[in-house]
């Protein structure tokens, strides 16, 4: 219909209604003829307004109707999404806390030799580094201990030549009481023979005596048979007496044999000291070697080349321990703890061997798995708190003395879950995610999320119900987790085949 015509029928039907209008009023007319013109002309006033009123919301609506012919989009296919269904599962609830990351068993490593220079330092020995046990972490300088080592081999020579001399005199002194021993037999024969002698010259005077009595010899005679007798007596004292000088002199030469016996126990004892020095050099030698008593992360790195074992740095005197200055500290097989403060009131919610979610506030890729180790008896006074410790899983982003946030794990109940990615949080701070109908058609549901589990998954604590606002059984209950991001409430998708 053109603009003509539709003026046309515009203007026909105030002329339909003026025609009945002079039916129903026939005697007005008659009585009343000045007002025809005015029914007339009101008509016409008002199927004119009518008539544009009409056009101008037509004419837009054609034009409107036109313009939408030529840019109605083509419909694009359904989404490709993945979907995982809602699972039944346990849900761990947590007290969350904070602490610092520290060494479990912090090792430090000492110089076994003191006053000896740091030679040689490795180039992969620094902070940070792992090391095996038994790696060598420094070498000292050995010259003064291998000096030390050849004076005490040439002590050892020279006590074992002292050893040889004594015990050359041990035979000598034997050789002398031998001989002093032969003396003393002959001696004792001389003493036989002048006994011998006695008796004879003591025989002679009792017979002379006789002779003496009767006048047969004369008095003189008797007299020098007398001082025989005398004389014979005194060398039998004389020879008693060689043989005591003797027997003195054999004594000594025992006694003499028994210090040569102790200078040549002594010698062998200097002997032994010397060889035990040398022995304990040799030790000293092979400890100029730091090595690593355990394996583990060089946590601290003190010694440089050039030091002097036992003489540490100004720098350094925090490091002396036991009066050895500390070379390093390894934390043994790199493991490390959280040490959480934990208000005394929520210390019986904690259980040792607890699971423990571990963050930082720092680094978004710290999300380790611990587990409560330790929980120290002592309270803080002051804090009313108490530290729990917490082992950690061996992991480069966290290092000793860092800030970290913990979730123990305080007790278990059953749950819904699903996938982290199908959850979508919205700009007002709410949250939703989409379930699956049988016609592929996705439904926006905001929903209540709890807790984090296994890093992958995260609690349903309230929103995903039916239709009927009843809680819906979750057997069959799917949800859109790749491309959920790309979906608005009732969107048709296509589900990738798993």
């Amino acid at each position: 219909m053109d603009n003509e015509s539709f003026l046309e029928v515009e203007t026909e039907a105030p002329v339909k209604v003026d025609e009945d209008e002079s039916f129903s009023k026939a005697d007005t007319q008659q009585t009343r003829p000045w007002l025809i013109p005015l029914f007339i002309g009101t008509g016409l006033g008002i199927a004119i307004a009518l008539g544009g009123i009409s056009l101008f919301t037509y004419l837009p609506s054609r034009q409107q109707s036109a313009v939408a012919k030529k840019v109605a989009p083509t419909v694009n296919p359904a989404m490709t999404v993945t979907i995982a269904p809602v699972e039944k599962t346990r849900i761990f609830r947590t007290f969350n806390t904070t602490g610092t990351v520290a060494a479990r068993d912090l090792i430090p490593v000492l110089p076994q030799v003191n006053s000896l220079q740091i030679k040689i330092i490795p180039e992969d020995i620094k902070e940070g580094a792992f090391v095996n046990k038994g790696q060598v972490l420094a070498i000292l300088d050995d010259s003064i201990l291998q000096a030390q080592i050849s004076q005490a081999k040439a002590e050892i020579e020279s006590k074992q030549a002292d050893v040889v001399s004594k015990q050359a005199e041990i035979t000598s002194k034997q050789a002398s009481v031998a001989s002093n021993q032969a003396i003393v037999k002959q001696k004792r024969a001389d003493l036989g023979q002048a006994q011998a002698k006695l008796e004879e010259a003591e025989k002679n005077f009792q017979r002379y005596q006789k002779l003496a009595a009767s006048g047969a010899i004369s008095q003189q005679e008797l007299d020098t048979r007398f001082y025989t007798v005398k004389t014979a007596k005194e060398s039998v004292r004389l020879a008693q007496e060689n043989i005591y000088s003797a027997q003195a002199n054999v004594s000594s030469a025992k006694a003499n044999i028994g210090s040569a016996k102790a200078n040549v126990n002594k010698a062998q004892a200097d002997v032994r000291s010397s060889v035990a020095k040398v022995q304990q050099l040799q030790t000293q030698l092979k400890q100029t070697v730091v090595r690593a008593p355990i394996s583990g992360m060089i946590a601290e790195k003190l010694a440089r080349v050039g030091d002097v074992t036992g003489v540490p740095p100004q720098t350094q005197t925090g490091t002396v321990i036991g009066g050895t200055q500390k070379l390093f500290s390894i934390i043994r097989n790199g493991r490390l703890e959280l040490q959480a403060r934990v208000p005394q009131m929520q210390l019986p919610q904690i259980d040792i061997g607890a699971s423990v979610q571990i963050t930082s506030d720092v680094d978004r890729r710290v999300r380790s798995q611990g587990r409560v180790r330790e929980i120290q008896p002592l309270v803080n006074p002051q804090r009313r708190e108490a530290t729990v410790k917490i082992d950690l899983p061996v992991t480069d982003l966290l290092k000793p003395g860092m800030f970290a946030r913990a979730a123990i794990n305080t007790n278990t109940t059953m749950g819904i879950a699903v996938p982290q990615k199908a959850v979508q949080s919205q700009p007002d701070g709410s949250v939703i995610l989409f379930t699956l109908s049988d016609e592929d058609i996705v439904r926006a549901q905001k929903v209540e999320v709890g807790e984090l589990i296994d890093g992958d998954r995260v609690e349903i604590k309230s929103g995903l119900q039916i239709s009927n606002n009843l809680k819906q059984d979750i057997s069959n209950l799917r949800v859109v987790v790749n491309g959920a991001s790309y979906l608005k409430d009732g969107d048709k998708v296509r589900v990738a085949n798993q």
